[in-house]
């Protein structure tokens, strides 16, 4: 999305009514909610029939009890702040729906996770091309410090999570 936000900036494309990184911004916008309702939709309609097979490695019969306590407890943290954690994105809503989370209660952190998201992730690049001559030399670079930079909350949660199980024992 930033380099949409970017290109955006660039004037590709002729805005004869409405500027183009606003119709950037409305469609990610749109297209961000609508995903991830159907992922949460997915988890609640298909999740439980997966769940009631044998166990195995990645279908236990416990799992969508344990999604339900988590989501309970950091269900709507999970929601916005999932966005910004590649991979992690992907199966957070299908997760919250698997584990029952309320529809109204998803869909409002939805909805306010993807304004945050969709906001830090367009306009940054539309402000970047805007503001910088030949900032198209610093795309690449600029690209992967985002993409190292989303994986940062996920390590520290990691390593706070292995801190914490150390002091346990």
């Amino acid at each position: 999305m930033f380099t949409a936000g970017f290109l955006a900036s660039q004037n590709f494309f002729p805005a004869y009514f409405v500027p183009t990184v606003l119709l950037l911004f409305v469609g990610a916008l749109v297209a961000a909610i609508l995903g991830d309702n159907v992922g949460f939709l997915f988890g609640r309609k298909i999740g439980p029939a997966i769940f009631k097979k044998e166990d195995s490695l990645l279908f236990d019969k416990k799992y969508p009890v344990e999604a339900q306590k988590f989501y309970d407890r950091y269900g709507k943290k999970t929601i916005v702040f999932a966005r910004f954690i590649p991979i992690v994105r992907t199966f957070a809503p299908i997760i919250a729906g698997v584990g029952a989370m309320n529809y109204r209660t998803f869909f409002s952190y939805n909805v306010f996770g993807a304004l945050i998201w969709t906001a830090v992730t367009v306009f940054p690049g539309f402000f970047l091309g805007e503001s910088i001559p030949n900032a198209e030399h610093y795309i690449t670079p600029l690209i992967l410090l985002i993409i190292v930079i989303s994986f940062v909350p996920a390590v520290i949660h990691f390593i706070r999570e292995r801190r914490s199980r150390k002091t346990i024992v």
